[in-house]
């Protein structure tokens, strides 16, 4: 019976609130899901082009970085609210509005991948006959696969903290409940929606850094390499240095 009275005591932990709003909350839970995924995929296919670009010099890599990153700079509920006039009220608004603000981390972790590729690399590739666009796919991408995952963990964790900001225009997710919640002062639904935002940004994290580990096994070897030599050197760095013995002091010859 108390169980059952949580929702008019208006508790912060109410099981009678996850058993009739079950529904509810999945609903969100994949809408949130949907518009995350979505922005992360758009943002990344444009990154792409647009870190290929920068890398071709300063001249296009000073307007490419610095236009992302002012893009990045504008408030959520202004960015939104720019975008109102072209997209209205819809998941578009808010999609378009998250692939923006991904792009300053995308684009610069690819940028950054692609100019770690050694150049012993790509010569190599060119001699064995390869063109500009299989360069790219077979040399110059896998070799930078690590910041570019490790840019698209990122994007997605922020996506996922930024799909809330969407409720403003009714396609927030769970950031919808979070709101709703917040007006009408029901505490179970906002600690509720609250906690699965945070859950999912836990789990994208983990399910895209072992897809990170699965496609880019080398980058293990390589930091289990790098850690055996630096135990080695740290263990001969420990040992102790023997001392040279003194060398014997003359004794004077005997007189005769």
């Amino acid at each position: 019976m108390s169980e059952q009275s949580c929702l008019v005591r208006n508790e912060w932990v109410c099981g009678e609130y996850l058993r009739t709003r079950s529904q509810e909350l999945v609903d969100a839970t994949v809408q949130h899901v949907g518009i995350t995924v979505a922005s992360v995929l758009i943002g990344v296919v444009i990154s792409l082009p647009l870190a290929l670009l920068a890398r071709r010099g300063r001249v296009f890599a000073a307007p490419v970085l610095g236009v992302t990153t002012v893009v990045y700079s504008i408030p959520s509920l202004a960015m939104f609210s720019l975008l109102l006039p072209l997209f209205g009220l819809s998941a578009s608004l808010v999609v378009t509005g998250l692939v923006l603000y991904s792009l300053t981390i995308l684009v610069r972790n690819i940028l950054a991948g692609l100019q770690s590729v050694p150049e012993e690399a790509t010569e190599a590739a060119r001699g064995m006959g390869y063109g500009p666009l299989r360069l790219f796919w077979e040399v110059e991408l896998p070799l930078a696969l690590p910041a570019l995952l490790a840019g698209v963990r990122i994007a997605t964790v922020s996506t996922v903290a930024l799909t809330t900001v969407g409720a403003i225009v009714d396609y927030g997710g769970l950031g919808t409940l979070i709101l709703d919640g917040l007006d009408s002062d029901f505490k179970a639904q906002v600690l509720t929606a609250s906690v699965l935002c945070v859950v999912l940004a836990i789990l994208a994290d983990l399910l895209l850094l072992g897809l990170q580990r699965r496609l880019t096994p080398w980058t293990r070897a390589t930091a289990v390499r790098s850690g055996r030599r630096l135990r080695l050197r740290l263990r001969g760095a420990q040992a102790p240095t023997a001392e040279p013995e003194p060398e014997p002091e003359p004794q004077p010859e005997k007189v005769a």
